[in-house]
């Protein structure tokens, strides 16, 4: 028998869709009361999800929808002023963002689909009618 994704999981997209270190996938939430994005990568086989927001200015990192990782795709990168993190723990690698990281957004990866979870800061965008 096939498990259903937790109740308070939302899709993000179909787990291809993620590319090794390199595309990734945008999604909208609710930050901090205000309209956001968020976003997953695939790095080292596993899936990661965060804020799309850089530590530096919250500006929104990707240069061109859903292209996060620099060159080597070793790094995620603010396309703005170049702070590099680190796509397992969001922690800033280097340029301006000395000190911060990003911030999380829990995510799995299940039946060939991915997911991300609402938590007290980071929420589903409201529904428009």
């Amino acid at each position: 028998m096939m498990s259903e994704p937790a109740a308070s999981a939302l899709l993000v997209c179909d787990a291809d869709a993620v590319v090794e270190g390199g595309h990734g996938v945008r999604f909208a939430v609710s930050a901090f009361g205000d309209d956001g994005t968020g976003f997953v990568v695939r790095y080292d086989g596993k899936v990661y999800g965060y804020l799309n927001r850089c530590a530096h200015v919250p500006i929104e990192l990707d240069w061109n929808k859903g292209e996060f990782f620099e060159s080597s795709g070793l790094y995620l990168m603010c396309s703005t002023h170049g702070a590099i993190y680190v796509p397992r723990t969001g922690q800033c690698a280097g340029g301006p963002c000395k000190g911060g990281r990003l911030r999380p957004i829990a995510v799995h990866e299940e039946h060939d689909k991915i997911y991300w979870h609402p938590d007290e800061l980071v929420k589903a965008p409201p529904v428009s009618i």
